[in-house]
């Protein structure tokens, strides 16, 4: 049985890998499942709090090169992830299509092509999954509006959560700045939204199955992890 560890961006993404995403794999078939940090939660209020993409490589490579039997992945936001200088995430820059799930797609195979060369000829590649999600953890909660009003004791904002969600095909869509990224528009209506916990409770109430008939992403990264166990 394989172990698995996700590099996470924050506590959010932590607490949903530990609290649910874990327990979710293991059953099928995982050895093990854990979430690693790779975020600055202190900086991560200005855009490019997350380390850089050649410190994190550096973490995945000494992960995958000590722990023969692993596979890594990422878990990232793409809204603020560092796209200039020395912290810029490969691809990020450049990562202008208009297809949301190209977007992701175009990181993805940038910084596992360059993760492959760091680690040789003989690394099997399907022991690194990339995951970017579009736009932010956040935005997947978008998945069930009503489930996710409740589960944060505001079923009174179901509907404008809804109306959020109805203005994009799907809720990965849900766009990228300091104004309208899913967590702004989130803190905007409720100024108490406590990231971390009312984010696992969210999903919890949602569920994964919702989550990946909204989110194909967000499928097409889970599938690839289950079928890996």
């Amino acid at each position: 049985m394989a172990r698995l560890l996700i590099h996470v961006e924050g506590q959010t993404e932590e607490s949903f890998v530990n609290e649910i995403l874990r327990d979710h794999l293991v059953a099928r078939g995982y050895h093990s499942v854990d979430a690693r940090i790779v975020g600055n939660a202190r900086l991560r209020q200005r855009r490019g709090g997350i380390r850089s993409w050649p410190s994190v490589k550096k973490d995945i490579v000494r992960h995958l090169k000590s722990d023969p039997g692993c596979v890594a992945t990422t878990m990232v936001d793409f809204y603020a992830l560092p796209q200039d200088g020395t912290n810029a995430w490969l691809g990020r820059a450049t990562a202008t299509q208009a297809d949301t799930r190209a977007r992701s797609s175009h990181i993805q195979k940038a910084i596992q092509k360059d993760l492959e060369s760091e680690m040789g000829g003989e690394f099997n590649a399907a022991r690194f999954v990339p995951y970017v999600v579009m736009h932010e953890f956040e935005g997947l909660l978008f998945s069930d509006c009503d489930s996710f009003s409740r589960a944060i004791g505001r079923p009174d904002l179901a509907a404008r959560f809804g109306a959020i969600r109805e203005q994009f095909v799907m809720p990965e869509d849900i766009n990228d700045s300091s104004e309208t990224a899913p967590s702004k528009r989130v803190e905007g209506l409720f100024p108490g939204y406590q990231k971390p916990l009312l984010g696992a409770l969210a999903i919890l109430e949602i569920g994964l199955s919702r989550i990946c008939d909204e989110c194909p992403n967000f499928k097409e990264w889970l599938t690839r992890l289950e079928s890996l166990s």
